[in-house]
């Protein structure tokens, strides 16, 4: 019995020593993780070892993303093949009538205007002006004749639009693979626009401004009913469910999760807009999978800052009945000069205070928003983060370095994560994003570690996955920290 005892002791002793080195161990790799990032970001900051240590670097969430945005123009071309369309060699338009196309390849080769992908690739000069338009590739070293820089930006969606909702379990696939690539977990992509039922009795509804809040009510409430009475309504949220189902065979796994979001036109009529909400919500309401409700669309366009308020009022209505959806808005991604001074002073207020959203998408004219400090402390106090999108922001607003708001949202604690927004458009990564702030603001490992960790916290994610995604990223930092504390020669830790 005392022998049994004493080997017990023993056994305790060793556990409890290896449990100590092991946390020291730990503790230990993570100090000298922390030393060699300083070194990284010192003035002036080492931007190529950066780029490697944010690559293998575990990141936890983009929680801004867009699927069709996502996919690289290469790949689409691929789809056009496989569809069977075709590519005008001037416009760069997609044309998907069988007739069109086959009447283009009953032509000699050499007076075809509409081509095949396979036959585009190979004149390289035509190949090279297809990606200008389908993509932001060459804005900046070339002095052709362009759109502003927001125009070509959103033109693109126009282009390969065509081909944005064929084959999408193959363009998830490669979107996880990429991902798992640059060490990141998981994915919430805004992926299919909602199903919507125009009506033009509702739209009319509308031709009077500021409709009295009562008033509002009664005409959604009204419209609600009647959408929920259609089949096509009903046929088209249960479509939805089954496309997501079907294009999300094979995505998760042990070292991947994708969520998905639907997504709201904020620039049609009321009645397409009110319509794609109610399905989304619905859609959010009804499967695991979908976990999110968002709106999207060029916010300085004409009718996106006409109708913004009776938009946030619409979530607010919506947001009553189904109080569990979660939203992430676009809201704020304006800047001076694009839209008149007083378009600037309300986006991000009503999408906080209106509309209820859980997160904020791009948020950049916070400095102009009415009552800012106000605003800033709700979303700090409400756990409101806002979605930084370092690169789509400079390339579309011109918006970067000490202009960003990130710095006043980091003075006044509202909670950021770092995304991507459309990185096959703008032909970039969540690892350079991670760059992109490490080099332009002053910064640490901490910090680096903390968002990377806040992307899974504030992501739409059941908390059993939470949980799972939590535990998987401490598993994965400390290996991290291990190889990279390995790999650094004595010296040098």
């Amino acid at each position: 019995m005392q022998t049994a005892v004493n080997t017990r002791r023993i056994l305790a002793a060793a556990l409890a020593a290896a449990f100590a080195f092991g946390a020291q161990a730990k503790g230990g790799n993570e100090d000298i993780v922390k030393r060699h990032f300083a070194t990284l970001v010192a003035s002036p900051a080492k931007t190529a070892e950066l780029t490697m240590f944010m690559t293998m670097m575990p990141k936890g969430g983009d929680l801004h993303h867009h699927y069709s945005g996502a996919i690289y123009a290469e790949q689409y071309l691929e789809w056009v093949d496989r569809q069977g369309y075709c590519v005008n060699k001037t416009s760069f338009r997609i044309t998907s009538d069988k007739a069109a196309v086959e009447a283009e390849r009953a032509k000699p080769n050499g007076l075809r205007t509409c081509v095949s992908g396979a036959d585009l690739v190979a004149d390289n000069d035509t190949y090279r002006k297809l990606l200008q338009k389908w993509s932001t590739l060459d804005f900046h070293n070339h002095s052709a004749d362009q759109a502003p820089p927001d125009q070509t930006f959103f033109d693109t969606f126009g282009y390969f639009g065509p081909v944005a909702s064929t084959n999408t379990n193959e363009g998830l696939r490669t979107l996880k693979q990429r991902a798992i690539a640059e060490n990141l977990a998981y994915i919430e992509t805004i992926f299919e626009l909602a199903p919507m039922t125009p009506d033009e009795a509702f739209d009319k509804l509308f031709t009077t401004p500021n409709l009295p809040p009562a008033q509002l009510e009664a005409y959604m409430t009204h419209f609600a009913t009647v959408l929920e009475n259609i089949p096509s309504f009903q046929r088209g949220i249960t479509d939805y469910i089954a496309n997501v189902e079907k294009s999300a065979a094979g995505i998760d796994d042990e070292r991947f999760t994708m969520r998905y979001q639907p997504y709201v036109l904020r620039f049609l009529s009321p009645s397409a807009v009110f319509s794609q909400m109610l399905a989304s919500f619905k859609l959010a309401q009804a499967s695991p999978l979908i976990v999110g409700v968002n709106i999207v669309g060029q916010e300085s366009l004409h009718v996106s800052m006409r109708d913004y308020s009776l938009h946030m009022q619409m979530f607010r209505f919506l947001k009553a009945k189904y109080p569990d959806v979660k939203t992430a808005l676009h809201a704020g991604e304006l800047r001076l000069g694009i839209v008149p001074p007083e378009g600037l002073t309300f986006h991000i207020g009503e999408a906080v205070n209106v509309a209820g959203a859980n997160r904020i998408g791009h948020g950049i004219d916070i400095a102009h928003e009415r009552n800012a400090l106000a605003l800033m402390k709700t979303m700090r106090e409400r756990r409101i983060p806002v979605e930084v999108n370092l690169t789509s922001n400079e390339f579309i607003l011109g918006v970067k370095n000490e202009e960003h708001p990130v710095e006043l949202y980091r003075r006044y604690g509202v909670p950021f994560v770092l995304s991507t927004d459309d990185a096959g458009v703008t032909r970039h990564s969540l690892s350079n994003e991670y760059v992109l702030f490490a080099t332009r603001y002053k910064t640490d490992y901490a910090e680096v570690k903390k968002l990377s960790y806040d992307s899974i916290r504030y992501a739409f994610l059941a908390d059993n996955d939470r949980k799972r995604l939590l535990k998987q990223l401490d598993e994965r930092f400390a290996r991290f920290e291990a190889e990279v504390a390995g790999a650094l020669p004595a010296g040098k830790q």
